[in-house]
């Protein structure tokens, strides 16, 4: 396991009030860490704190917090350090899924990027520098999707903000391997198909394809037991095979000169399955 994970130290979870990210702090619960959850106020959000007591948590503490307000993240960054002590673990993992269109029909390209993106961006660079000036082991764990790697139409705004999060990611990790005496680390986790509040759209019972979000957090600390940047999830559906070829397709539509999301073209519809199958 990262040495960041570790008994009595502090691990931060936004979005951590239900799915991922719920089930992600009470496996850092679980392993007697002190967690704070971060999510908008609510019914949910009150719940969190026993959730995580009856995990086992050394300490538990639950904040109201926009990411999308950077304010409100330097908030919840001192009341952490105050309350819990130093981060040693942050996952980035608020976000939402409204629905977009290209031409903004909705209204809510602005507010997807600011908490998709810009939460993930502004949570990174306000709890960073303690954790680097710390000299201790950290991690930082950011919530991308595989709809940022292959970017399938639909639902634009949202592909746009988890592109974001994965090239703003990587260079995250490029920069802290890169600063002496950083003992921080960043991480990209990639879900597969999920079923939680964000992607039920309305079910009320789990897809067949889709993993339950406790099988997620399973995988992410399985992950974390090796040194794997790209922690990219299967489902009952996808297995990594397939997630691997959708990938190289989507690369390969610029190195080939294809239209772009060529996989949904007419044109290229026919070598795309050949692709899968060969």
């Amino acid at each position: 396991m990262h040495e960041a994970v570790a008994a009595g130290k502090v691990a931060v979870v936004t979005g951590g009030a239900s799915g991922i990210g719920l089930e992600a702090a009470r496996g850092f619960a679980a392993r007697g860490m002190k967690v704070c959850v971060a999510d908008l106020p609510g019914d949910r959000l009150d719940a969190a704190a026993g959730v995580l007591e009856a995990a086992g948590a050394a300490a538990a503490l639950c904040v109201a917090a926009d990411v999308s307000d950077p304010g409100q993240l330097r908030a919840l960054e001192a009341r952490v350090a105050a309350e819990l002590g130093p981060a040693s673990v942050l996952m980035n993992n608020a976000g939402i899924q409204p629905g977009s269109s290209i031409f903004d029909e909705e209204g809510s390209w602005q507010r997807i990027i600011d908490v998709n993106m810009m939460g993930i961006i502004r949570g990174s660079q306000i709890f960073a520098p303690a954790m680097i000036a710390s000299g201790k082991p950290g991690l930082i764990i950011n919530t991308g999707s595989k709809q940022g790697i292959t970017t399938p139409p639909g639902d634009p705004a949202y592909n746009v903000s988890k592109a974001g999060v994965k090239a703003f990611t990587e260079a995250l990790q490029h920069e802290l391997r890169n600063i002496g005496g950083c003992r921080v680390e960043a991480r990209l986790l990639i879900p597969g198909f999920v079923f939680t509040p964000l992607a039920a759209g309305g079910r009320t019972e789990k897809p067949t394809g889709a993993w339950t979000a406790g099988q997620l957090a399973d995988f992410l600390f399985d992950a974390l037991e090796g040194d794997d940047f790209y922690i990219l999830c299967p489902d009952n559906d996808v297995d990594r095979r397939t997630d691997e070829k959708r990938i190289a397709w989507a690369a390969g539509d610029i190195i080939e000169n294809r239209p772009p999301l060529s996989r949904w073209h007419p044109g290229h519809s026919d070598a795309f399955k050949a692709w899968m199958d060969g």
